[in-house]
């Protein structure tokens, strides 16, 4: 899944907190989220302050719902509740938490929250002994 392809899924699926979404998918929103954050902050210190200000308050509304979606649905992916993103609310270690959650391999095969989105099934079971 490509940048483009990634925020166009995350903004297909606005408010979407079913399902799951696959690794590239959540990191390729925060990268596009952070490259127009800081765009927005570049015009707000070099060019307008004012409308810097205001473009930024508008992306920030605007992504808002689209960023908790897809982090809840990355969640999901890893077999975790989306109630874990209230994790981010305790400074530092909520976050650091979070991002391991983030970085973690799908679970494979289908869970409680839907199909594995790469297609990966969990594979034949075990042989009983």
């Amino acid at each position: 899944m490509g940048f483009m392809d990634a925020v166009k899924s995350v903004y297909s699926n606005y408010v979407g907190f079913q399902g799951r979404a696959r690794r590239s998918e959540y990191w390729w929103f925060a990268l596009f989220y952070f490259i127009v954050a800081v765009a927005l902050q570049l015009i707000a210190v070099g060019v307008n302050e004012t409308m810097g200000g205001a473009l930024y308050l508008l992306f920030l509304l605007g992504t808002i719902l689209p960023g908790i979606a897809v982090q809840v649905r990355r969640l999901h992916d890893t077999g975790k509740s989306g109630w874990w993103v209230l994790l981010g609310l305790i400074p530092l270690i909520g976050v650091i938490v979070l991002i391991i959650f983030y970085v973690g391999d799908s679970q494979p095969g289908a869970n409680k929250y839907g199909p594995n989105p790469k297609g990966v099934d969990a594979g034949p079971a075990p042989a009983a002994a």
